[in-house]
């Protein structure tokens, strides 16, 4: 049976619901793709008043200090010289689960860290995971209705969520992440954060360079098996909540040390010619021998909320938050990103979320921005507009001194899909595996996939199969050990 022709909600027809209005294959996006800005906002709105996605977390305040020496790479001021402290933030979440689910299930974690810098807040917005399913906002909602119930039953259908990945073989590394043992974390404290996306920081000088983030936990890694997780999530569904305010609670600070790769223009050009991977693409990786880390800083959680409702609940971090010498990059998800976070917090806390307490920057704010439900201030007698300024000023770049950002290509929306390699670095990932994690993780796979259609199964073997032949024969030999018919 064909489907109806895709529109707007205004009924206009859709002749692309697969890839952002791009100047240029690498972008950025542009505000007049409509199809994409209705697609995020209308998904922004379907929840009243939980969070869309991430709507279970955790969160407690803290401390970041720098460690070395940056300020070659940024201006920003938090990082302007050695022993300096900033005040933050850090939310835990699990992605898809409604509020009252149990934190143990199998699941990307946000890790959301916001820094109360004197320049303003630095929201640095990412996941436990340096990879993401998709590379292109304007799949979002679709990929989240996915991993959320189904509209007839009302529950969870793996045939969703396997019908849209194995249609889109670029989500396969983060698959692989999400059904290893990194698929549930043991709490929060014992987990890596990342950025995931590729951002920016300029210096001084005015000279660019394009960053990746890694907040590596002092605590050591540790994971649940399925079973144990399970088990968890009858028991003790807040198991990850408990163990964070607890150890806060007893002086156990959690930390973390926060680290970068970091790459010139030149250096991401060069690397691109020669693997033909997408620096800017959120599907891939940075291979540490080509770009190694280097150390930041370290990043402590001390100190609980009061009120877990007017902290935890209640915060609104956006990636569009960047002090000056922080910026973003070309990255089509980050891009869709830096609209759709702060749209969904004008929805879900208010007009004026940025006068609250958790939200509120810790240096003076002046602009004319007025009224709207729940108005702190308001901007007392100051007038509500700014006065224009005189013609001949020099050109100003992107704004806080980051200096112009060079694009090239015609507008429009540009399909990569069938020419871009989504398959070496899930292999990469499977191969560095131990044999007990392989084994883990071609169960933890066999489990949903021994409940999706035939068509949607061999699909999905397939993208196995091209990333290592061995991974392809490892879920089979675990859908086979429980009765799935895979030829």
């Amino acid at each position: 049976m064909n489907e109806p022709i895709l529109t707007t909600a205004s009924g206009i027809p859709v002749d692309d619901n697969q890839n952002s209005l791009s100047a240029g294959p690498r972008g950025p996006l542009l505000l007049q793709d409509f199809h994409l800005i209705e697609k995020l906002q209308r998904f922004n709105r379907e929840r009243i008043p939980e969070r869309v996605v991430h709507a279970k977390g955790s969160g407690a305040f803290g401390t970041f200090t720098v460690t070395e020496d940056i300020t070659a790479l940024t201006k920003a001021k938090l990082f302007s010289e050695i022993g300096k402290k900033t005040e933050t933030f850090l939310r835990f979440s699990t992605v898809g689960g409604e509020r009252g689910s149990a934190d143990t299930e199998r699941d990307p974690r946000g890790f959301a860290m916001r820094f109360y810098t004197e320049e303003g807040n630095w929201d640095l917005v990412g996941n436990n995971t340096p990879v993401f399913f998709i590379k292109d906002a304007i799949k979002f909602p679709d990929f989240i209705h996915t991993q959320k119930r189904d509209p007839q039953s009302n529950l969870k259908s793996p045939n969703m969520m396997f019908d849209f990945w194995s249609k889109a073989p670029e989500s396969l590394h983060q698959v692989t992440i999400l059904f290893s043992e990194r698929g549930t974390p043991d709490g929060y404290r014992h987990m890596h954060g990342f950025g995931s996306h590729t951002y920016s920081m300029v210096n001084a000088a005015g000279e660019r360079v394009y960053v990746k983030w890694h907040i590596k936990t002092r605590q050591g890694v540790k994971n649940l098996s399925a079973d144990e997780a399970g088990r968890l999530a009858g028991s003790d569904p807040d198991y990850a909540q408990r163990d964070l305010f607890n150890a806060i609670a007893a002086g156990n600070f959690p930390q973390w040390d926060v680290k970068l790769q970091v790459a010139t223009e030149q250096q991401l050009v060069d690397w691109e010619a020669r693997t033909g991977w997408n620096p800017f693409d959120v599907t891939k990786v940075w291979p540490h021998g080509d770009f190694p880390l280097r150390l930041v800083g370290v990043f402590e959680l001390n100190r609980n909320p009061d009120n877990y409702h007017a902290d935890v609940e209640q915060v609104a971090f956006s990636p569009a938050n960047a002090v000056p010498g922080l910026g973003y990059s070309p990255d089509k998800m980050l891009q869709g990103r830096l609209f759709g976070y702060h749209d969904a917090a004008l929805y879900r806390v208010g007009t004026n979320h940025q006068h609250l307490p958790v939200n509120a920057a810790r240096c003076p704010v002046y602009n004319q921005q007025r009224d709207g439900e729940m108005v702190v201030g308001n901007g007392g007698a100051a007038r509500n507009y700014a006065t224009v300024v005189a013609a001949g000023l020099p050109d100003s770049g992107m704004g806080n001194g980051e200096p112009p950002l060079a694009l090239s290509g015609p507008a429009g929306r540009y399909d990569g899909r069938g020419k871009e390699d989504d398959f070496t670095q899930a292999g990469n990932l499977f191969r560095l595996m131990t044999a007990s994690e392989k084994l883990s993780l071609c169960n933890n796979l066999a489990g949903p996939l021994s409940q999706v259609d035939a068509d949607i199964l061999q699909r999905q073997l397939g993208h196995f199969d091209k990333a290592d032949p061995a991974y392809g024969a490892g879920v089979r030999a675990a859908l086979a050990a429980r009765g799935a018919n895979v030829a």
